[in-house]
């Protein structure tokens, strides 16, 4: 299928967002030594001022779909945009610890929101066929911001002086910040907002601008908008649709709820963070001296984005099951080298502590290890924010990326804060055979549970679900045109 021009730029920039998000989580390691000396802070206090950006990924994720509901998904990124913006200058001019703190927790607002509002906005403005490639463009941005982040550190390092080049590592960020409101003026709303607050004519307009589902018109799209809209809003009059976080979940969305969640969870339990936060320690403890570790942890971000990228041109024709297959694998085969290799050597500090280059046992973790990354990378990575952009209803859709997002937030944190502790008190060997585990019940969860979303428009994707059946799409869709107009 052809990609529209308007429909490719607009997916571009809204994934400019996952930029944003892959620099600000990552620019923090190259300044926590400048951190320590200049707010004079160690040890959990320390863990807390670089954690603070992911405490704001947290209640980004929680409220951002409000703003969604109420204010659209467009303006929306231009809210977080600007979190972003004025986390990096803020940060940058930090006068005392707090300042910094309070500076980091808004980018993390920033970055929390941006995983949630990002995917949703491109899935709803997407053809079912070309869904899943757009979306995953997030993905792909979060990994190149990341490494954007690395590449920015070490010219910064180069080129300012040592007082202060903390302070431009923050600052810089402030630029794409800068770029990234103002390409979003050229972006539409999305239709499928559009027609929830009873702007048809305009989300004709749009429609007609960015393209439709292959053998479909535009009326036929905005049609089967309609028609989902409003079943979801007689539902909701007859107290059978409601998502509200106080009152609970509706037993209509226990299927879509529990694979958000689900998905989510796994993403994290896998020890994609732990492995990220802390390659270079892992490395280390398996023998690497410093320079061999940090060599190592750059290869380990290139086969990220490698592996990303092929995952975007084949995520469209292979579908989301069979990469979360190949993914759940790899993760298997890979944690279970790292752990065997780790038993077999037993304690690696001592032998850290004397290396001067490689060792055969930092060799095998560091293959092993690339195969892990490129397995979340194939899998996990390019299908997460896909997969929770699609399966729900368009009523509900931004509260349900807010629960996915907000379940990914708190594992990561649980995550990168447990494995320091884990590494020191159980091993490696126990520590990577526990994430290896949860990968084997994530391989059963995708054999028996995970349903595939590909090519399924959105609004059928309700029925695949069981959440409408389709007696009611076809009783809704008879229904007068003036209940439509």
């Amino acid at each position: 299928m052809k990609v529209n021009g308007i429909l490719l730029r607009s997916s571009i920039v809204a994934a400019l967002g996952g930029l944003l998000f892959g620099f600000d989580t990552a620019v923090i390691s190259g300044t926590v030594d400048h951190l320590e000396k200049v707010f004079q802070v160690e040890g959990f206090w320390l863990g807390f001022t670089v954690a603070s950006a992911l405490i704001g990924t947290i209640f980004g994720a929680m409220f951002a779909g409000n703003p969604a509901d109420r204010f659209g998904r467009r303006n929306t990124l231009f809210i977080l945009a600007l979190l972003y913006f004025v986390s990096a200058l803020g940060s940058a001019f930090a006068w005392n610890w707090w300042s910094f703190i309070i500076f980091r927790f808004i980018g993390g607002l920033g970055v929390g929101g941006s995983s949630v509002v990002a995917p949703m906005y491109i899935a709803e403005i997407s053809p079912a066929k070309l869904r899943g490639r757009l979306v995953a463009v997030v993905q792909f941005n979060i990994v190149l911001g990341i490494l954007l982040a690395f590449l920015s550190n070490y010219i910064v390092a180069a080129l300012v002086a040592d007082a202060v080049e903390w302070r431009w590592m923050f600052g810089v960020e402030a630029v794409p910040a800068a770029a990234y409101f103002f390409l979003l003026f050229g972006n539409p709303l999305s239709p499928r907002w559009l027609v929830g607050q009873g702007k048809s004519d305009k989300a004709r307009g749009v429609l007609e601008s960015i393209g439709v589902d292959e053998g479909k018109s535009t009326e036929d799209e905005l049609r089967d908008i309609q028609v989902s809209l409003e079943r979801e809003n007689m539902q909701e009059k007859e107290g059978f649709l409601t998502f509200k976080w106080e009152q609970g979940m509706n037993p209509k969305y226990a299927i879509p709820v529990m694979l958000a969640v689900l998905i989510a969870m796994f993403n994290q339990l896998s020890g994609i963070n732990a492995v990220l936060y802390y390659a270079p320690n892992v490395f280390k403890l398996a023998g690497a001296d410093r320079n061999a570790s940090l060599l190592s942890s750059v290869g380990l971000g290139l086969t990220n984005l490698i592996f990303t990228m092929l995952a975007m041109l084949v995520i469209d024709r292979f579908g989301r099951k069979k990469l979360m297959l190949v993914g759940s694998i790899g993760y298997i085969i890979s944690l279970a080298a790292v752990a065997v290799t780790f038993h077999m050597n037993g304690n690696f500090s001592a032998a850290a502590e004397t290396a001067t280059g490689v060792t055969t046992s930092s060799v095998i973790v560091l293959v092993s290890l690339a195969v892990f990354i490129a397995s979340h990378a194939f899998g996990q990575g390019a299908v997460i924010w896909v997969f929770i952009s699609e399966i729900f209803p368009n009523k509900v859709r931004a509260k349900g990326q807010s629960l996915g997002a907000l379940t990914h937030w708190i594992m990561a944190a649980v995550i990168s804060w447990t494995f320091p502790m884990f590494a020191d008190t159980l091993g490696g060997t126990a520590t990577f055979s526990f994430y290896g585990g949860m990968m084997v019940l994530q391989l059963l969860w995708v054999l028996f549970i995970m349903p595939e979303t590909k090519d399924v428009p959105l609004e059928q994707i309700e029925q695949k679900l069981g959440i409408v059946s389709a007696e009611q799409t076809s009783s809704a869709a008879s229904e007068p045109d003036e209940l439509r107009a």
